[in-house]
């Protein structure tokens, strides 16, 4: 194959990654609303009061189109391009100049990063395509979880029967270790919490983290659990007391775990079977 030819592919991965990065910067800001408006519906509904106010048009992912925050003004289209408008703007909004969150070129880079990284070790097969998916899931889940210490079922769940599914042809490992994987993942976590809660008498964690581990062992199986845990308690753990000790964070104060699982998992997608072989070599 010509040079140019992995090179082209490399550069529209990278672009398709920075499109995908700016749709998952709206499902990151707009799906936690939708949840918040829902629940409060719901509670009206279940209590049997009205709204104090006329509600206003259920939103969602495509509507309305996109605006600005702060001052509301529609963000017209050659501000929306991924990466480069932010460049342009100088990370502030066109109309009103209020600063625009690092987060979204951030995710936005992250995404055709490592968009263009699996293409690259994968190429254009099934498994690339369900690592792809895996990826933009977890990206997504990664920056709810940070801004709302929330990881929503409508993310979770799907993610664990795709990977129940594609390991029904034994994609990524077989279906019996991914049937395992996923009871085990939710069973660890969950007698996790229960153990914190009897000994503390608080919750350590929330439920959608129980999920999120249920979901990366239907796709990488059981075997795959130890170095899950392992990687994100350990990660959580450095980052915790760099908190604490150097930023002056309130110990008090909830860290989301959802992020660590999911970056930990990602490490166990691409390169698990080798630090486990590597590890089991050492000993």
């Amino acid at each position: 194959m010509p040079l140019s030819e992995p090179l082209l592919l490399l550069v529209v991965s990278l672009l398709v990654g920075l499109v995908i990065g700016s749709f998952l910067n709206v499902v990151i800001y707009r799906l936690p609303l939708q949840l918040e408006s829902a629940w409060r519906r719901e509670s009206l509904d279940f209590l049997g009061m009205e709204p104090a106010e006329t509600p206003a048009p259920e939103a969602n992912l495509a509507f309305p189109a996109s605006h600005c925050p702060s001052c509301r003004a529609p963000i017209k289209a050659w501000h929306n391009i991924p990466l480069v408008s932010y460049l342009l703007l100088r990370g502030r909004c066109a109309s009103c100049g209020v600063p625009i969150s690092l987060r979204y070129p951030v995710v936005e880079l992250v995404t055709g990063l490592l968009t263009a990284g699996i293409v690259f070790q994968f190429g254009l097969t099934p498994e690339g395509a369900g690592i792809l998916v895996f990826t933009w899931v977890l990206v997504a889940l990664t920056g709810i979880d940070l801004n709302h210490h929330l990881l929503p079922d409508q993310l979770t769940l799907p993610l664990l029967w795709l990977g129940l599914l594609l390991n029904s042809q034994g994609m990524f490992t077989d279906l019996q270790s991914a049937v395992i994987g996923a009871a085990a993942g939710y069973l660890v976590l969950w007698l996790v919490f229960w153990g914190f809660k009897l000994l503390t008498g608080k919750e350590g964690m929330g439920y959608g983290d129980f999920k999120l581990l249920a979901a990366l062992g239907a796709w990488l199986g059981w075997q795959q659990l130890p170095l899950i845990i392992l990687l994100s308690s350990l990660v959580g753990a450095i980052v915790g007391l760099a908190g604490i000790l150097i930023a002056g964070r309130d110990r008090q104060i909830p860290m989301a775990f959802g992020p660590f699982l999911a970056v930990a998992g990602w490490i166990a997608m691409l390169w698990g079977e080798r630090i486990t072989a590597a590890y089991l070599h050492l000993l």
